[in-house]
């Protein structure tokens, strides 16, 4: 997908002046600029795709992996406000394949860079991850905070939403509580 950088930076020109703003005053003279190029940066993921970041390497290890406390920033989708918090994803490797530890970080990115639901994301991160490695099970915990609920509408600062996908193996009672406690038992 290519950004319209352009585009955009006429966009938020003409917010600036159905909010009452001089765009052309020296401090939001270069503000259309400025965000267009942000939502290129906070929104890469839609040039992107978790298959660029599988590597795959031939492990035989059928135990959990976890990567905990994987920070993210997204974009609401209703209001393109922020959301930020954290991700831990866990999966037990199938057909004697892992993937390094930090490919699991960026598949986190790849779908947190979009406009997003926090519920699409964290199924489409343990999909990812369940589809293309092959593995037996994952589970995908997210944890993030809405400026959307903080600085507009309800108000409520402080307040979390956790997000859940569970597929395979880790639909087992057994293994989902193993998981749970080593993603929140410190």
């Amino acid at each position: 997908m290519a950004f319209d950088r352009e585009r955009i930076e006429r966009a938020v020109r003409e917010i600036l002046l159905a909010i009452g703003e001089d765009p052309d005053r020296e401090g939001l003279r270069d503000t259309p600029k400025r965000v267009a190029k942000m939502y290129e940066e906070v929104l890469s993921g839609y040039g992107d795709s978790p298959e660029n970041h599988m590597v795959l390497f031939t492990e035989r290890y059928d135990e959990m992996i976890i990567v905990r406390d994987i920070p993210i920033y997204s974009m609401c989708e209703h209001h393109m406000l922020p959301f930020f918090g954290k991700a831990h994803v866990a999966y037990i490797p199938g057909n004697d394949k892992v993937t390094g530890l930090s490919k699991l970080a960026r598949i986190v990115d790849v779908y947190a860079k979009r406009l997003q639901l926090q519920e699409r994301m964290t199924q489409q991160i343990a999909d990812a991850i369940m589809e293309k490695l092959g593995a037996k099970g994952v589970m995908v915990v997210v944890e993030a905070q809405h400026l959307c609920m903080i600085m507009r509408g309800v108000k409520k600062p402080g307040s979390f939403t956790v997000t859940s996908a569970v597929k395979g193996v880790m639909r087992h009672e057994p293994t989902r509580m193993e998981a749970l406690f080593l993603i929140k038992g410190r």
